[in-house]
């Protein structure tokens, strides 16, 4: 399996991001390059998936970037791990619910690695926490499957501010709250990338 591991110290622009990961999969498909997995964290703004509603915006002052990945409206910035891919499903019997449950599996395994206990739920996507029975997201999960190759991914709230989510109804989810790492556990996060990078190989190779 050969996948280029890319990981940006500095912000990188949404658009920048996207462009690149498009041009990832034109020659993927051509045969001309291998899958991608790039660590990084995006400069603040929110994007609107597929299915986002205008009703979910709560800041009509706010601008929204709309993108082709799955899912709603959410919040990236400074304090949030993005994860981003593009995986060519073809090696893998073209199976995507397959693909989606390595991501959260994933994610909660390397969650689990800090003494965190989180869970998936089939009724809204995503990776959840439950803080004294309030249930809040951790984790964001958006992917766009073209040409059977998989690409754009998840986001992890570290230290990020939450205050940025009373925009919006993040993922058009009314009834759970948003939380991150750091209001979970107080601990040292700066391997979350590295770890989340050899959970996701070794799961994609099982």
């Amino acid at each position: 399996m050969n996948i280029e591991i890319k990981k940006s110290e500095k912000p990188v622009k949404y658009k920048d991001a996207i462009e690149f990961m498009e041009n990832r999969l034109s020659e993927i498909v051509k045969k001309n390059s291998n899958d991608l997995i790039w660590i990084l964290e995006h400069e603040e703004l929110y994007t609107a998936g597929t299915s986002a509603n205008e009703s979910d915006i709560l800041d009509k002052s706010i601008k929204i970037i709309k993108t082709n990945r799955g899912g709603k409206i959410t919040y990236h910035g400074p304090g949030q791990l993005i994860f981003y891919f593009v995986i060519d499903l073809k090696k893998d019997k073209k199976d995507i619910r397959k693909f989606i449950s390595v991501l959260e599996k994933t994610i909660i395994t390397t969650l689990k690695f800090y003494d965190i206990e989180t869970f998936a739920d089939k009724e809204n996507i995503g990776i959840w926490y439950n803080d004294n029975s309030k249930i809040k997201k951790i984790a964001a999960i958006g992917v766009r499957v073209s040409k059977w190759i998989a690409y754009h991914g998840f986001s992890i709230n570290i230290n990020n501010n939450l205050r940025k989510y009373d925009a919006i109804i993040p993922c058009g989810i009314k009834d759970k709250g948003i939380t991150n790492l750091k209001e979970i556990k107080d601990q040292n996060y700066t391997e979350l990338g590295n770890k989340l990078i050899e959970n996701f190989i070794k799961n994609l190779k099982n």
